[in-house]
């Protein structure tokens, strides 16, 4: 393939432009490139013919003048790319007259233009030893492209999943003991190991400015006691037989505190660890763990908090005292006459007379899988087989805001109602002080003081009252009236059972089964599963 191009040659009457043609595909000759070298060069001529030279398929000559053939050297035009990493050259030829450029002067005038990096020697050498190759774009000098590294990387070699559900076995009940989501570790085990970033390499552009790679993100073990790293720094092994948990970007291994049972032989019980009752916990103890509590028996009148997951093998019964909190999720044989508060899941194979949030789902399953009595609450579904009863205390089953923020915007909104009320009541007396200081009227030291109160509260109730304004913005924004959740009923939902989804509701008339509870417009509808 070679692109057309054009020289000025002599002729019997004087000299000429020879057009010659392209092949093999090549490109034709550019009418305004050569229009620009005519005029460069002072040369007259007619347009009609330079078109029609340059549109036809054949080699052809024009006339252009009677006298010498101009002498004229060969040239060229060059273009640097945006980015300083390439320069393309357009040679034009010789006249028949004029000399032919060489190598060293076409090096040093790219030097005069401070090209200095990535000059394509090999290839000038070539093409000025050769006839040349003109009218064709060529790359002379080329750049280095950077190299992109790559993030540093974390590997863990333990179960980071805290949202890990139990299994059900063949006989409906469901498999407490066998979650996932407690993870025991042996002195000396790897925890974690960091794949170290790549800086990459940088480039150069052909004036010979660096050009840098991108950033990239390095990475450090973090961790707390009883681990150690490695002389690299890169691996990090357990010092201690326990469980490893990561919480918040950072790996903790601790030691499990193992009781019997909770009651008078121990006292309450306060562990920066995992805690695990083998027997039960007694009523009006506590037991508080940074990480998981396991209990293998039952809880009674008692309060466990844990940062991480709650497990109850055999349950609550929480005698109208009882509480579970879990930074995590809540898993329960049952649950009765307790408050139960989980930052993930909870679940369990009943619920009786209980309030419940969740700050993802509730899944009631198993043998019995009943919700009865109590205010069940959860971000985005709650499952069960049974809800409600014949006959008994109200039972209402609500889903579709997070539990926590929904609290907060109540409380945020009977905040703002209560400092407005504040405010237009300590408005009149600042104005009643005004309008008496205009007329001269003369105040007690202790009115002064009263009034100097007064407006200071003020001005602490309007900052009080604007942060809260925007704090209930953000909720505001938060909550979707529109979000999909949804209340499945795998069995049957009794009449009187009150379904909240988001900011409507209803309280369910007649008997259903197998069906679900959604949000449709602005009311709650009843769907089959």
């Amino acid at each position: 393939m070679r692109n057309g191009y054009f020289k000025i040659v002599k002729t019997a009457e004087g000299f000429g432009l020879s057009v010659i043609a392209p092949k093999d595909g090549g490109e034709p000759v550019r009418i305004q490139e050569l229009i620009n070298y005519l005029d460069q060069n002072g040369i007259v001529y007619d347009l009609t013919k330079l078109k029609e030279a340059t549109a036809s398929s054949e080699d052809t000559v024009l006339s252009l003048g009677t006298g010498d053939c101009p002498a004229i050297r060969e040239n060229y035009t060059l273009s640097i790319s945006q980015d300083n990493m390439k320069a393309v050259a357009r040679f034009t030829p010789a006249s028949d007259t004029g000399e032919r450029m060489t190598a060293a002067e076409f090096i040093n005038d790219m030097s005069f233009r401070m090209i200095k990096f990535g000059i394509q020697t090999e290839l000038l050498g070539k093409l000025f030893a050769s006839s040349g190759v003109y009218c064709t774009d060529i790359a002379v000098a080329k750049g280095k492209m950077p190299r992109h590294g790559t993030d540093a990387t974390i590997e863990y070699f333990f179960n980071t999943d805290v949202h890990a559900k139990p299994a059900m076995n063949e006989d409906g009940t469901v498999d407490y003991f066998h979650l996932g989501i407690v993870n025991p570790i042996k002195k000396g085990d790897l925890v974690a190991k960091i794949t170290p970033e790549d800086p990459g390499e940088p480039g150069m552009t052909i004036q010979g400015n660096p050009v840098k790679p991108r950033d990239v993100k390095k990475l450090r073990h973090n961790f707390g006691k009883n681990l150690k790293l490695s002389e690299d720094k890169l691996e990090l092994y357990s010092d201690v037989d326990g469980m490893v948990q990561l919480i918040d970007g950072a790996v903790f291994v601790s030691n499990v505190y193992t009781v019997e049972n909770v009651d008078t032989s121990t006292g309450n019980i306060d562990f920066t660890g995992n805690v695990q009752v083998n027997g039960n916990i007694a009523t009006n103890f506590e037991v508080k763990a940074t990480g998981d509590v396991i209990v293998y028996g039952v809880v009674e009148g008692a309060k466990v908090t844990a940062g991480g997951n709650i497990v109850l093998a055999r349950g609550i019964n929480g005698m109208s005292k009882g509480e579970l909190e879990a930074g995590n999720n809540v898993i329960s044989k049952f649950i009765e006459n307790s408050k139960v508060k989980a930052g993930g899941y909870v679940n369990t194979e009943s619920i009786l007379h209980s309030d419940v949030i969740a700050g993802t789902e509730i899944t009631v399953t198993g043998k019995h899988g009943f919700i009865t009595g109590g205010h069940v609450q959860a971000d985005s579904k709650i499952e069960a087989k049974t809800l409600g009863a014949t006959m008994g205390s109200q039972t209402i089953i609500e889903v579709g805001a997070n539990p926590e923020l929904k609290n907060e915007y109540n409380k945020t909104q009977k905040e703002i109602g209560e400092l407005v009320k504040a405010i237009k009541d300590a408005q009149p007396i600042i104005q009643n002080f005004m309008e008496k200081k205009a007329k001269g009227v003369r105040m007690t030291a202790d009115q002064l003081e009263y009034v100097k109160k007064t407006a200071e509260n003020l001005e602490k109730m309007k900052v009080q009252l604007t942060e809260k304004n925007a704090r209930m913005q953000e909720l505001s924004e938060i909550f979707d009236p529109n979000k999909k959740s949804e209340v499945i009923v795998t069995g049957e939902v009794y009449p009187g059972t009150v379904i909240i989804i988001g900011d409507v509701s209803m309280t369910v008339k007649d008997s259903y089964k197998y069906c679900r509870f959604i949000r449709q417009g602005g009311d709650v509808k009843m769907a089959p599963i």
